[in-house]
């Protein structure tokens, strides 16, 4: 296995420690779900909410063995993989990090989830953008829309610009904690905008194209 395998695993590990070692000292219904405001809204038996986490890790992990070797153009994703592999290992510890916020909220640590998302959230998208200014066509990571698998050019175009987008959508979650009722917002909002925008824009760039080589 490559290191960067290795890591994920453990944190799947890491995971399952974490609620084998929690799960005694836990009530029998542990929360589920936050409104807006940061407020408990949904609650779910602890005896398998507790090992939620741990295993949707493991099913990410799988993924991540299998869809790179999948890819009709894994070629391309080794060119990149590198920043793949710290995108998987980003989004691992954010998980985690959600997991001990749950059991912490349980036992009296009460760490609102809409300062834990917004950090969380921010970092990640930041990383995203790092990854998609890196990254090369493929089929399963990335900006994929119709127009960006069809060309490289404009993949390229669209990629560039989702790293900056996403890197302001990043800064933006953060400023989220400032605003604790509307952080989700924040979170949202942004990203959202920046997902309609790319897509629009990779069609205009596809189509520029197709002109360009008619002309």
């Amino acid at each position: 296995m490559k290191k960067s395998e290795i890591v994920a695993l453990l944190l799947v590990i890491v995971s399952l420690l974490i609620s084998f070692y929690f799960a005694p000292k836990l009530p029998s219904s542990i929360p589920s779900h936050w409104n807006y405001r940061g407020e408990v809204d949904g609650y779910m038996a602890k005896s398998w909410g507790i090992f939620l986490i741990p295993a949707f890790l493991f099913i990410l992990f799988l993924l991540f063995l299998i869809l790179p070797k999948a890819d009709p153009l894994k070629a391309n994703v080794e060119k990149f993989r590198k920043y793949f592999d710290g995108f998987i290992i980003v989004l691992f510890l954010f998980f985690i990090a959600i997991h001990l916020q749950t059991i912490l909220w349980v036992l009296g640590t009460k760490i609102p989830p809409n300062i834990i998302f917004p950090i969380g959230l921010g970092i990640l998208f930041y990383y995203v953008g790092i990854m998609l200014n890196h990254s090369q066509r493929n089929w399963f990571i990335g900006i994929k829309t119709p127009w960006t698998l069809s060309s490289d050019e404009v993949w390229d175009k669209t990629h560039k610009l989702g790293a900056k987008l996403f890197k302001i959508c990043g800064g933006v979650s953060i400023i989220g904690i400032f605003f604790k009722d509307y952080a989700i917002i924040f979170v949202l909002v942004p990203v959202i905008i920046a997902a309609i925008y790319l897509t629009i824009y990779s069609y205009i760039e596809y189509k520029k194209s197709l002109q360009s080589l008619h002309s």
